[in-house]
Order: C-alpha cells, then structure tokens, then sequence
C-alpha cells in the first residue's frame, strides 16, 4: 500500500507528507466524479426542501388563512417563522456537525423537515401550523449551512463554484415547482408533497461517504484516508475571521434586506395588489422562468467569476425593485394604471432573475468557501425573519415605499461588492483562506 499523500499536523491542519511546510492540497488530485456527482446529487436533496418549504406560504395564503380563519397578523406569523427555526438551525448546526457529522447532520434536518410538513398538513389551528413551519425553518437552516459546505469540500477545485451553485439551483427548482404544484394541489396535499425531498435525502444518505474534514476533525484517520481515496477533500484553517465575516455576513444581509423573502413568499399577494386577478397567473410564469435562468448562472459561476455576478446581479435586484416601486407609485397617483400589472411582474421577474443568477447562488458560494458560515447564516436567516414579517405591514404603509427601500439596499450591496468582496473562482480554500488573513493584516 503506497504511503498517504498527505496527514494531520499537531493543530489539525492538512500537510503534504513529503514536505513539512504547508502546502495546499494538489489541485490537480482527482477522485471518483462518479462518487462526487451522486454525493452532490444526495445532498442537494436538501436545497430542493430548502425551496419548497420557504415558497410554500406564497400559492397556499389565500386557502389558508380560509380554511384556518387566521387573520393577517396571523398569518405572518406563520410565513414568518420558519425564519426564526432557521436562525437557530443556523447557529446549532456547526455545534451537530462536529459531534455527528456532516451526513449525520443533514439527515437531522430532513427529520425536522418531516415533523413540520406532517404538522402542517394534519393542522386545525394556528398553533401546529406554527410549531410545523418552525420545525420545517429549523431543517432548512441547517440544510442552507451544511448543503453547500458538503459540497464545496468535496468537489474539484475547477468545479467547486458550479456544483455549490447547484444549491441554488435546486432551491429554486424546490421554489417553482411548490409555486406550480400550489396552483392544482390543495394546501395541505402540498404540505405532504413536501416531505418526498428529505425521504429522498435520508435514503440517499446511505450510499454517500462522510466528508473528510470531519473525519479528521475528529482524529479518524483511516477513515479520513479511506474517504480521501474517494473524494477531493480540503481541510481548511479557520484561523481567520474578520474579513470573512464581514464578507459573508454582509452578503446575506444585503440579499435578504433587499426584498428576498418578501418576494419570494408573497409574489401572488404582490401581484394581486398590482391588478392582477389572480396571482396565479405571475406565480406560473415565475415558476416557469426561475430554473432556466438559475441552470445558466450556474454554467456561468466558474466562467465568469463570483464578484462579476454579484455586481450584474445587484444592479438587476435593484432596478427590479425600483421598477416595481415605480408602478406602485403610478397606481398611487392614478397614472397609466393598464400598465401597472405589467410593471410589477416584469420587475418581479428582473428581480428573481437577477438574485437567482448572481447574489441568490454567489453569497452560498462565498459563505461555504470560509470557515463564519455559522454567523453568516444567522444573519441570512434573521433578515428573512425581518423581512417576511414586516411585509404585510409596510405594504400597508405604503406599497411603492417599500419597494423603494428594497432597491435602496439593493444599491448599497452594489457599493458593498465593488469594495470588499474578493475573487474565488479557481482558488482552493485554502489560498481564498490566505488571501483573506493577508488582507485582514494590512488593513
């Protein structure tokens, strides 16, 4: 048997076994793609309930809160808690994953999901619908931390960018199929629809090898080799934390405080409001147009770099909103109102497209790519708390303002990326990792 390529040194850290200095993992090292792409497959299992359960809340409001008797206040309620299971599957899951694994860990998650779907579906009031969208928010924060990190650590240094961006897109195939299927299916078949994603995440779990990082996080060095023999692992030193905080927490604030989850969880409602009959209608053409757009960011990830699409991207979230701003502002003051429903549902579209396509996909890659994802999730999850909650409320201060505010964040991130945000792409972690201490120290 021929001698291991590389070990632990006395901190943790991977070294290469023929030299004593640290050295980045050969990036021209290949594993098995076969085993690669079924571990990618397997896991983003999890992204799909990721999509289903954040969009579920847009086509079923309306059979809801008839069926139920729930109230407005009610109801955001129940839109917005899955935010706060999320926050705090976000800050437990690092803690879960160093003591059961990453496989471990997500199948964790699918179980919370199934509790909180089963919840939902067989709910006669307010309180289980609320304590099933919890448990399915606590699964989904888990999965929107674990997901892209499993990825990002055993994908190919050339491909990282794309596979970790098919998180994104398996969230938003998650999202347009529940915005399709919500449109023939009642809301609580829905609901029960929702629990195939984890079923599948949890059986799929068998076939899938643990990551490295664990393995030798936790002193299995055999298994750490076995795995290595298998997939392309990278350990990474998570010595540093300033400039990846301010980076990944960042990114997510400026995502969700531009308007996110409030478009995403009531685009029928928002639609409606412009004019449209039914949101039905905006809800199918929206289900329709996200996946192919979020397939071509993916194919553009590794081309094009995160932090061009990141900028193409925040200059498309911002017109977006501003545009649908600026309808609401003519429907206000009577103005070209044949226009307006049309207004609001190509900037919605604009929106969706523009976040699917750089911010939504780019801020998951960034975050896996450094050691804060913790924080950064938290705070990914405590603005879509924020931001889904006070919706309904700022909707009936004033529609345009809101939307207005939206586009304002949106042109802040615009600033936010030209400054700080550095180049990944073709980096190994480990050299992202070096860039952001040297930064950190002449700063």
């Amino acid at each position: 048997m021929t001698e291991p390529l590389i070990r632990q040194d006395e901190k943790g850290s991977i070294i290469s076994e023929e030299d004593d200095d640290f050295k980045p993992e050969n990036p021209s090292q290949k594993g098995s793609p076969g085993v690669e792409w079924l571990s990618t497959a397997i896991a983003v299992w999890g992204s799909f309930q990721f999509g289903c359960c954040v969009h579920y809340t847009s086509p079923t409001q309306t059979a809801i809160r008839k069926d139920l008797n729930l109230s407005l206040a009610e109801y955001s309620v129940f839109a917005s808690v899955l935010a706060i299971g999320a926050m705090i599957g976000g800050l437990t899951s690092g803690h879960i994953s160093d003591l059961i694994g990453r496989k471990g860990t997500m199948r964790v998650a699918a179980a919370f999901c199934i509790v909180g779907w089963l919840a939902i579906g067989f709910a006669e009031g307010v309180l289980l619908l609320d304590i099933g969208r919890m448990c399915t928010g606590y699964g989904i924060g888990i999965f929107s931390l674990k997901v892209p990190v499993f990825i990002a650590e055993i994908a190919p240094k050339d491909l990282r960018g794309g596979f970790t961006s098919l998180n994104e897109l398996m969230i938003q195939v998650g999202g347009s199929i529940t915005y399709l299927l919500g449109t023939v299916l009642t809301w609580r078949m829905l609901a029960l629809v929702g629990l195939i994603p984890s079923l599948m995440l949890i059986f799929g779990m068998f076939f899938v090898p643990e990551s490295p990082r664990w393995l030798v996080m936790v002193g299995q060095q055999r298994e750490f080799e076995a795995s290595l023999q298998r997939l392309r692992g990278k350990d990474a030193d998570i010595s540093f934390e300033a400039s990846e905080i301010q980076i990944g927490v960042g990114l997510m604030l400026f995502k969700q405080f531009g308007g996110m989850s409030a478009i995403g969880s009531y685009a029928s409602a928002t639609l409606e409001l412009a004019g449209f009959s039914s949101g039905k209608f905006g809800t199918i053409v929206i289900g329709l147009c996200q996946i192919p757009v979020t397939t071509i960011a993916v194919a553009l990830m590794d081309r094009c770099g995160r932090r061009p699409l990141l900028l193409v991207s925040s200059v498309g979230t911002f017109l977006g909103t501003f545009l649908i701003g600026l309808a609401f502002y003519l429907k206000d003051h009577e103005l070209v109102l044949k226009l307006i429903p049309m207004m609001v549902l190509a900037g919605v579209l604009i929106y969706l497209w523009s976040l699917a396509s750089g911010i939504g996909s780019a801020s998951w890659v960034i975050m896996s790519e450094g050691a804060a994802g913790s924080l950064a999730i938290w705070a990914n999850w405590f603005g879509s708390w924020a931001v889904s909650y006070t919706f309904n409320y700022l909707i009936s201060w004033s529609s345009s303002g809101t939307f207005f505010l939206y586009s304002a964040v949106s042109a802040a991130a615009i600033l936010f990326v030209a400054k700080l945000v550095p180049e990944t792409r073709r980096r190994t972690l480990e050299e992202i990792q070096a860039h952001m201490l040297f930064s950190n120290s002449h700063s």
